[in-house]
């Protein structure tokens, strides 16, 4: 349990609670090695040798080489990083392509260079989310001066194919960017195998604080329990709310992610009688929070605007455990029981 013995957390995909691993760590630069590491002195020197140790920690978790990596504030700031750095070495190509699932991270920028004159082709997914690699060879042409596709779906947990579409990018001679923003940390990254020239991680989904850092997580043992988790709360939630179904079920998801479909409710009023009884999830990314627009994410499924309101996402993290579970389990059938005994569909 996290933040307070009375609050179930389920919301990890938003943000995660700091590692104490990593708050230790911080500690020292908080206060002692305060230093601009970029001055001469060896008082700097200090700072300087514990950022190049946290970027050779970041290339282990990613697989890569420690001068690949860039630090930013944020993975928005990492996904705008990577369009301007392609499309200036690109300047002739005046297309991008990108698909119908991006976080609004991409989504935004794809949509700024439209309103700039470039054309932007979206792919769309099937009804579990998956992406067509044959649309994506074909979607992209001799003037294409990025693909953009996310590693993993921030509401779905949906797993795309990037080792394969890296492949079809180089075949092609076009830079490939993800947003692995919710991947990593969950599922091995291994940039030594897979050929692109952008990827995009957030510390804090993984247990590092906002705006900085990242960490080496335990990802086989710890993901397989999170699975264990998931799996044990999606079984029994089907098992006790009628029609009640996982989204992207039929796809490779996250170990950690779980999109749930309840049929004749509102998700706002889910979330605010969830929220009422110390339950934290979400209706999609944090950053729709408060929109009156079902997800995107869910609409490029197929659902429709009623399955896609009655969508709730439950994403787990490593401070859960089987007490969450059993409480979550008690406390959401309730909750969707009410709201559809008030439900004027129900009624009819």
């Amino acid at each position: 349990m996290i933040a307070s013995d009375k609050i179930t957390y389920l919301d990890n995909n938003a943000t995660t609670a700091i590692d104490p691993a990593v708050l230790e760590a911080m500690r020292p630069f908080l206060d002692k090695y305060f230093a601009n590491p970029s001055s001469g002195y060896r008082f700097a020197a200090q700072v300087r040798d514990a950022i190049e140790q946290a970027r050779e920690r970041v290339a282990a978790l990613l697989g890569c080489e420690p001068g690949e990596i860039v630090f930013t504030s944020c993975g928005t700031e990492s996904n705008n990083t990577a369009f301007h750095s392609a499309l200036e070495a690109r300047r002739e190509c005046k297309h991008v392509v990108t698909t119908a699932v991006e976080h609004s991270a991409v989504r935004k920028p794809a949509q700024e260079l439209e309103r700039q004159g470039y054309e932007v082709t979206v792919i769309g997914v099937d009804k579990s989310g998956r992406l067509s690699l044959r649309a994506v060879a074909d979607a992209i042409r001799p003037d294409t001066a990025l693909v953009s596709v996310m590693w993993a779906n921030n509401e779905t947990g949906v797993i795309f194919p990037i080792e394969e579409i890296a492949q079809i990018a180089r075949d092609k001679n076009v830079p490939l960017h993800t947003d692995a923003v919710q991947a990593a940390g969950k599922i091995p990254i291994k940039l030594r195998e897979v050929q692109l020239q952008f990827l995009s991680i957030s510390g804090h989904k993984l247990h590092a604080p906002k705006g900085v850092g990242a960490l080496l997580s335990k990802l086989p043992e710890e993901q397989s329990r999170v699975r264990n988790l998931r799996d044990r709360f999606e079984k029994a939630l089907v098992e006790k709310i009628p029609n009640a179904r996982v989204n992207g079920a039929g796809a490779p998801r996250l170990a950690n992610t779980s999109s749930m479909m309840f049929d004749d409710i509102e998700s706002d009023a889910a979330l605010m009688m969830l929220d009422q009884e110390n339950i934290c999830c979400s209706a999609g990314s944090a950053c729709r929070t408060g929109s009156l627009q079902p997800s995107h994410v869910l609409s490029a499924m197929g659902l429709v605007n009623e399955q896609a309101r009655g969508s709730l996402r439950f994403s787990f993290g490593r401070f859960n455990d089987d007490k969450d579970i059993d409480r979550a389990i008690d406390v959401v059938p309730r909750v969707i029981g009410k709201l559809r005994a008030l439900s004027p569909v129900s009624a009819r």
